[in-house]
């Protein structure tokens, strides 16, 4: 009888977990269109030593930004706090697509992308992040969404700048 209590209960808390981690999970979704070749985007985006011109949000202060490896970036919330976090960084189709992921899994994890699609006469940058974990319940995120897209104002202007004095 006690064996059936105890598989019980570790059922409820399985199913209680599973529960919560479904329940905490938001997407976050920026698209900007820039005014420079998808090549001119990659190569700022995959430029570590150049973030800090730019990002508001995230600049590496260790690793590269290649496939399989490491960065380590210093986050600066809009309310100035700022934090180290490690992203290890995966697929990568240069050109095209460049995604990253961070945290602990069942607590907090982000899954985030940059897509580049060549437009006429430019790019569009789609940031965009899946962040799940039980965490999410009790982390307000609000300041995610419009971050991102102050980090895609910045780039396009960062890059157009660039560009324009090229050429």
């Amino acid at each position: 009888m006690r064996t059936k209590w105890i598989v019980g209960i570790t059922v409820s808390l399985a199913l209680a977990l599973v529960v919560l981690f479904v329940l905490g999970r938001e997407t976050f979704h920026a698209e900007i269109t820039i005014d420079a070749t998808p090549e001119e985007v990659w190569s700022v985006l995959i430029d570590v030593s150049g973030y800090a011109d730019w990002n508001p949000l995230l600049v590496p202060i260790s690793g590269e930004i290649v496939e399989g490896a490491e960065v380590v970036y210093r986050m600066t919330q809009p309310d100035g706090t700022q934090s180290n976090m490690t992203s290890g960084i995966g697929k990568m189709i240069a050109l095209k697509e460049l995604h990253q992921h961070a945290g602990i899994p069942g607590i907090l994890t982000a899954h985030h992308s940059y897509l580049l699609e060549p437009t006429q006469g430019g790019t569009r940058l789609i940031q965009h992040e899946v962040d799940n974990g039980i965490a999410m319940l009790f982390w307000d995120s609000s300041w995610v969404q419009p971050t991102y897209e102050k980090v895609n104002q910045a780039l396009k202007l960062h890059i157009e700048r660039l560009t324009e004095s090229q050429r």
